[in-house]
């Protein structure tokens, strides 16, 4: 796998963009069969694929339910499959045409969020007649998202599927609010490059064959995984029409260098993956419509589809990537990646020329970011131990909210920095002296990447903390064991000014559950602290409540409504371990672990997930 730098180009000939019949209709009644509608998104559609195949790259063209009834985009495909080897594919995108309107009486078109029967009917119908078309049935499809119930009847139903476009990186509330409150496609939490989704949950990794949905996902875009985060993801990805919906461009050059940099970002987490890297640019028509987008001439969204192209292009003529269809990549991938194999970014801000860094890690038993900017505390943790199932459409208790629930998520809980009372979901610890205390999250570091057998090592620069006569130089280092559902968090002394001096380290977590900015009902969740042959426990009931035990060893927390047990853990013998209960302005609970330490020592702690049952 050294070097290989994976690259996926999936067009689509959606006959009905999303919001162009809005734009070529103007001043008209609806109409999704308007011909000029039907036109001009196959011109665009041909020269997308042009301008690939100009600069030597194949593509994945996956067929629209509305393109199986248009002969020409029918012979387009057949012909591309031919001459440059183009794989031909499937959507479960662009089902709203005349066609589907009339059978399904909807103006539904996600489909995520039909009922599982409607579900299973639409994929019937659009596998059937895409074979009646093509005399076979395809190797990849895709939407927005795929919960795991569709998944797994597309893989029963029809084996020869083996890779999906099943999740937007982070398209939830921040996407959400950025587009008037309408745009209902709610799937934070989900890995940021390709994995095998399990059967229980398309978000969480499967740890072995026994999960296995049977498919490689792949992410719809690679987007920042810096500015994606912080603000809203559509604005920065891999796809020209986002990074000028972003504005990230000269005004009188119409040069845009942050794309060609994010994706030599993309690029370079090889560094971190065992020399494999991977990007995806998956676009619709309706981006490059004649009469342009936010403020963007044609000319200039066809300018930045063509110089974007142009890059991939000129990178594979280097040597330096890989073009490849999705089945191809599928195939690649599952030859090259082990279930417990995590994927890891160390990613730097390339947009708004700061000094931030964060780490992201996701595995089949989590997804955790580290936030550099914040002396490495951990900012976002979505606990996929638990394999939570969450059927997700109509007919059950999530019809649009497909999101992997949090524990941590400094976005919609806070984080460090709170506005007034309480406290906000973050994974941190603090230092204390003679009455002084100070937080990590106050230090800003930055950290190396060390890869050591089946761990991977965040190994973060010495951090000086001052306090009023005393100073202490601590190094953190952050180590995920592959296969082992824990971070080790070491927080090493290296020098005191005062060598006899002693300093409390306390380490902790403030957590709670949801997947919105809306706090969720904590009764139900249990907080034990254990250690000593003692244990204690506080059932939730926002009551303020405190219990420790000096001697502790372990600090947890069960929660049922998202099948949880988290824990922090240490194996030093003469610390302190805590639990604390929110209250319903602060609706949160705490787990630590405290200990007195001197110069030259070192506070180990673990934070554990597991399925609680």
């Amino acid at each position: 796998m050294n070097n290989t730098f994976a690259v996926n180009i999936i067009h689509r000939p959606e006959m009905v963009p999303e919001y162009a019949e809005k734009v070529t209709g103007q001043g008209k009644a609806e109409d999704i069969g308007r011909k000029a509608l039907l036109t001009e998104s196959l011109d665009i559609f041909k020269f997308q694929q042009a301008t690939a195949h100009k600069n030597g790259l194949k593509t994945t063209i996956q067929m629209t339910y509305a393109s199986l009834f248009n002969e020409e985009a029918i012979q387009l495909a057949k012909d591309d499959h031919e001459k440059y080897g183009d794989e031909i594919a499937l959507s479960l995108l662009g089902l709203p045409c005349k066609e589907f309107r009339e059978k399904y009486n909807t103006k539904d078109f996600c489909i995520w969020m039909f009922s599982m029967e409607d579900k299973m009917q639409i994929v019937d119908d659009v596998f059937g007649k895409f074979h009646e078309i093509f005399g076979f049935y395809p190797e990849s499809t895709g939407s927005y998202y795929m919960d795991a119930e569709l998944t797994n009847y597309i893989k029963e139903k029809y084996p020869s599927v083996k890779c999906a476009v099943a999740t937007c990186w982070e398209e939830g509330p921040k996407a959400y609010h950025t587009c008037n409150n309408s745009w209902y496609t709610l799937f934070d939490g989900g890995p940021w490059n390709p994995w095998i989704p399990s059967k229980q949950n398309t978000h969480a990794p499967a740890a072995n064959e026994a999960e296995d949905s049977g498919i490689v996902a792949i992410p719809h875009l690679s987007r920042d995984l810096l500015a994606c985060y912080d603000g809203n993801g559509s604005n920065f990805g891999t796809h020209p029409q986002n990074v000028l919906r972003g504005m990230i461009y000269d005004s009188k050059t119409w040069e845009f260098p942050y794309f060609y940099n994010l994706v030599d970002q993309y690029r370079h987490l090889e560094k971190f993956n065992n020399g494999y890297s991977y990007n995806m640019m998956f676009v619709g028509p309706g981006w490059l419509n004649k009469m342009g987008r936010w403020e963007a001439p044609y000319e200039l969204l066809k300018k930045s589809y063509e110089e974007g192209m142009a890059y991939y292009g000129d990178l594979k003529k280097e040597g330096k990537l890989v073009d490849m269809t999705m089945a191809e990549f599928a195939d690649f991938y599952r030859a090259n990646k082990e279930y417990t194999e995590p994927e890891c970014a160390l990613w730097k801000d390339i947009l708004y020329g700061s000094d931030k860094q964060l780490f992201w890690y996701a595995d089949p038993y989590m997804r955790a970011q580290i936030n550099m900017d914040q002396g490495g505390a951990l900012v976002d943790l979505r606990p996929y131990a638990a394999k939570l199932k969450w059927e997700v459409g109509i007919g059950t208790k999530h019809v649009q909210d497909a999101s992997y629930p949090f524990l941590i998520q400094e976005k919609y809980r806070a984080g460090y920095f709170t506005h007034y009372a309480g406290e906000g979901t973050v994974r941190s610890a603090k230092i204390s002296y003679n009455g002084e205390e100070v937080d990590l999250c106050l230090c800003r570091t930055h950290a190396k990447f060390k890869q050591d057998g089946k761990a991977r090592k965040l190994i973060l620069d010495p951090v000086e903390i001052e306090f009023d006569d005393l100073t202490v130089k601590l190094q953190t280092i952050i180590t995920f064991e592959e296969g082992a559902s824990n971070i080790k968090f070491e927080r090493n002394i290296l020098e005191m000014s005062n060598p006899n001096a002693e300093v409390t380290i306390n380490e902790y977590m403030v957590a709670c559950y949801g997947t919105t900015e809306y706090p969720e009902d904590m009764t139900g969740i249990t907080l034990t602290v254990a250690g000593d042959g003692k244990s204690e426990s506080i059932d939730y009931a926002y009551k303020c409540r405190e219990a420790e035990i000096c001697g502790g060893n372990a600090a947890s927390a069960v929660i049922p409504a998202i099948e949880t047990a988290v824990s922090m853990t240490t194996d030093m013998t003469d610390a302190k371990a805590y639990i604390r209960e929110g209250y319903a302005f602060s609706p949160m609970f705490t787990l630590g672990i405290e200990k007195k330490v001197k110069d030259k020592e070192v506070v180990t702690t673990w934070l554990n997930l597991a399925k609680a049952n």
